[in-house]
């Protein structure tokens, strides 16, 4: 029977979120939908999130937790740690207890079997075939779902549908289906839906292999083409392409269709969304492509497709790739030398290296690789400039940044790019290309500054942006009254229930920023409940307000002070105050800083070698804490990076065994280490690599006890972020004190502690109306919130005096200071605003008063405190 006879849509699922039942809930009713329309599902599922790195971890060897004491492994214990999260789904779908049973004991028995012969015999596909495990086991669970939600569906084991190639290894690029007639007559006899594995293939030998990145999206883009299916559809963490990076750009448009090669253009060049090897096969069978979102899936999506709306020459994203090495070879050997290049990329390709983008002159040639692409270190890097060295000069400039506008017949609009491309103004550019298909403009530049670009770029070519055939809804403004927005607001929403008390304030004091207590407390709480840490210090730079300070002070946490003005604030605001309380972590501050710290009792730390070489006086004989610089920055903007070789914090690892020699001339001793990664942090796990990168450099300091971890505790700022989750970050740090009791465990948060507290008020003053955006312009601007100017931070907007009312209102939030940048919210759903009604900008508790100026010599907004309710 041909494959055509059937009409099949591929549905694969890319979603982190299939632990959530609600997911799987959705996704029945979605294959509901398909086969009313008289559609076939082929569904491919991938498995729990991280559940295929816990099996090879686990079953891989076994963890110490699973080890007897007898040097054995606990096989019951390890089994039970990868069925419980599957017992648990099954259960919570509403499958009985022995169906559940039934599905999973079946997959754990080989499961045990497979990891004995497979990583004791040292099979080279081990790791995949005790991998595999996981897709197998959820699959099972859902394809028993479906039926019992009266959908016929059948498990399919994806070795019998994918094959791998031969001499492709374990986790092969390129997979070969069975003859398409085949894989038809194989299905054709199956239940109308039919389940099956993401990212596993079968190998030569039967046994399955993975393929990675990327593989659930690849899955499904190759059985869909393999099939002819009618579509193929991906639903994953996002609707669809955007026109950039959402985790950066709230105001990012989704792209409602694209043709094949501009969307493999996206993904290619750092776009958010699957692996691009998922658009060949389908572009080759000419199958449409259907992007989606479990979340939400009436939602609108992307199309992409060899049809579309015609749109004449035009960018439809701006993309970003980091972590990028360039290699530049400067030589006058080069000039009409025959050879020359050949010679030169061969040195690449020995090495296993593959370039991205070239480009040339007549002395230098310059490529940059990507490290998605090639496995780049210092011993590779290494080596290739010994090679090079013989027919060039080669130096390796890094970290670099790839930004790439994407479109098509970008040529044609060079002209009208002119405003766009005067962004890199006094920005040093190393490297320009053009492609030739026409589809992309990249600049490579240095990554600190590729988050200022991008959002610069971003704003001038879709900031005045309306919805149309091509351009859909912003990421911000799509899912208003769902969970997206939900997620962006501050946890609690404190401000709804005192409403009244706000608006009041408002008419009373005009601009003005609120905290609340009850908030204040809870964040603290929150903290010093996970007792692993013996000091907590609020870092006073994020806001220093009196009564903010009162409750942290009555919480039991000590200050965090970057300057001796904060000192003397804390110690004004608080006369008895215990010096121990104080902490002292400035940088390039004068020696009259210092002194005056010690005068107060503080814990003084220093951040460089000069203040003992030049002011040994101040610290002879005194106790002293390191700031090391860990060299990885984290956080949510280049500026707030505060680690690596371009960030001006900390001293150098390097230059430790120098420090050292310094204190003990003068009879100091180094008590602690301390290091501070960035702003904004949200992997749990950052601050124990933090605290056992100092309990390592701790060996050369025979006084030091204290391990201060520094602060950067993040907070759900943008749209579809998710709370830091501190129940992790506790049991992570509890087990860095388990293994070094020694050291007491400091910690200094700031934002975390008082952004959701915090909300800035502002009365509308305008509304306009041009070139198709309305602008609501309110009383104060950045002169009160600098943050969405300087970091183009999000910060979540609301009509408070309209509160509850439909947000039917797209608009740009403007204040009224003479600058382009005075945007506080960009592409914004409001109730519909006019003259007099309050906007509540959430999340500023953090960095808002603190920063503020009176620029244009307009006064900032005021501050209150509200009282426990």
């Amino acid at each position: 029977m041909s494959s055509e006879t059937f009409r099949w849509v591929v549905v694969g699922v890319g979603t982190a979120d299939l632990a959530d039942p609600e997911r799987l809930r959705s996704l029945a009713g979605l294959i509901r939908s398909r086969s009313r329309e008289g559609l076939r599902p082929l569904v491919v599922l991938p498995a729990i999130p991280g559940m295929a790195e816990h099996l090879w971890e686990v079953f891989g060897g076994g963890r110490s937790k699973f080890r007897t004491a007898a040097g054995g492994v606990n096989l019951h214990a390890m089994s039970h740690s990868v069925a419980d999260p599957h017992r648990r789904l099954a259960i919570l779908l509403g499958l009985p207890v022995p169906e559940a049973e039934s599905l999973i004991a079946p997959d754990l028995t080989d499961l045990a079997k497979t990891s004995v012969t497979a990583v004791l015999g040292r099979h080279p596909g081990a790791r995949a075939q005790v991998m595999s495990f996981a897709e197998r086991l959820l699959t099972r669970i859902a394809a028993a779902f479906f039926n019992s939600e009266g959908i016929p569906a059948a498990w399919q084991d994806a070795c019998a549908l994918v094959r791998a190639p031969k001499g492709g290894g374990s986790r092969p690029r390129i997979w070969e289906p069975l003859p398409a007639e085949g894989l038809a007559r194989r299905l054709e006899a199956l239940p109308r839906v039919v389940v099956t594995q993401a990212g596993i293939a079968g190998g030569p030998d039967g046994k399955p292999v993975r393929i990675e990145p990327g593989g659930s999206e690849i899955s499904a883009s190759y059985l869909a083409a393999w099939l002819r299916a009618e579509r193929c559809e991906i639903w994953g963490d996002t609707p669809g392409l955007f026109t950039g990076d959402l985790a950066l750009l709230p105001s990012a448009r989704l792209l409602r269709a694209a043709g094949y090669d501009e969307a493999q253009e996206i993904l290619a060049t750092g776009g958010p969304g699957p692996h691009p090897r998922v658009i060949p096969p389908l572009r080759h069978h000419r199958i449409p492509l259907h992007f989606g979102w479990l979340r939400h899936p009436a939602g609108p999506g992307t199309v992409v497709s060899s049809a579309g709306p015609v749109t004449g020459p035009q960018v439809k994203a701006v993309a970003v790739r980091t972590g990028i090495t360039l290699i530049s070879m400067e030589t006058l050997g080069m000039w009409q030398e025959v050879g020359f290049l050949a010679g030169v990329f061969a040195r690449f390709s020995e090495h296993g290296l593959s370039i991205d983008s070239v480009s040339t002159s007549e002395t230098n040639v310059t490529v940059s690789l990507d490290p998605t692409a090639n496995a780049l270190n210092e011993k590779v890097l290494g080596a290739l400039l010994r090679d090079l060295e013989k027919l060039c000069e080669p130096r390796v400039i890094a970290p670099t940044a790839a930004l790439s506008l994407v479109g098509r017949g970008i040529r044609g609009i060079l002209h009208e790019l002119s405003p766009v491309l005067e962004v890199f103004e006094e920005m040093k550019v190393h490297l320009v290309t053009q492609a030739a298909n026409d589809l992309n403009l990249t600049f490579v530049v240095d990554e600190d500054q590729s988050d200022r670009l991008v959002k610069q770029l971003h704003s001038l070519l879709f900031g005045n942006q309306t919805e149309n055939a091509v351009f859909g809804p912003t990421w911000a403004g799509m899912f208003e009254d769902e969970e997206i927005e939900a997620a962006a607001e501050p946890e609690g929403d404190w401000w709804r229930a005192r409403r009244d008390e706000l608006l009041a304030l408002a008419a009373e004091r005009g601009p003005v920023y609120v905290y609340d207590e009850e908030t204040l407390d809870r964040a603290a709480d929150s903290v010093r409940s996970l007792g692993v840490f013996d000091r907590v210090f609020y870092s006073v730079k994020a806001n220093a307000h009196a009564g903010v300070l009162a409750r942290l002070e009555a919480a039991g946490l000590g200050f965090e002070c970057v300057s001796a003005p904060e000192l003397e604030h804390v110690a004004s605001v608080f006369p008895g105050i215990e010096p121990a309380r104080l902490l002292f972590t400035p940088n390039f501050a004068p020696a009259a800083e210092y002194h005056r710290a010690y005068e107060l009792g503080a814990w003084v730390t220093i951040d460089s070698l000069h203040p003992l070489r030049a002011w040994p006086d101040v610290f002879r004989g005194r106790e002293i804490l390191v700031r090391v610089d860990p060299g990885r920055g984290r956080g949510h903007h280049a500026h707030v990076r505060t680690a690596g070789a371009q960030s001006k914090f900390g001293v150098d690892p390097e230059n430790l065994g120098e420090l050292r020699e310094l204190a003990a001339g003068l009879g100091a001793r180094v008590v602690g280490l301390h290091a501070h990664s960035g702003s904004g942090i949200r992997n749990s796990r950052s601050w124990r690599e933090v605290a056992l990168f100092l309990a390592e450099e701790a060996e050369r300091f025979p006084d030091v006890r204290v391990i201060d971890v520094g602060g950067g505790l993040g907070v759900p700022e943008q749209p579809g972020q998710g709370p830091l989750d501190l129940e992790e970050l506790g049991e992570s740090l509890r087990l860095f004190r388990a293994a070094n009791p020694r050291f007491e465990l400091w910690i200094e948060p700031g934002r975390f502690l008082v952004a959701q507290a915090g909300v800035l008020l502002a009365r509308v003053v305008q509304v306009k109306r041009k070139g198709g955006m309305t602008y609501v312009g309110v009383e104060t601007g950045m002169n009160s919130l600098i943050r969405p100017a300087l970091y183009g931070a999000y910060h979540p907007i609301v009509n408070l005096s309209r509160l509850g009312e439909p947000a039917t209102m797209l608009a740009h939030v403007v204040g009224p200071i003479c600058e382009t940048g005075d945007i506080l919210g960009r592409s914004r759903r409001l109730a519909p605003a006019q003259e007099g009604d309050v906007l509540l900008i959430a999340n500023g508790g953090a960095y808002g008063r603190v920063m503020s100026s009176r620029y244009n010599l307009r006064e900032p907004a005021g501050e209150a405190m509200l009282p426990s309710a």
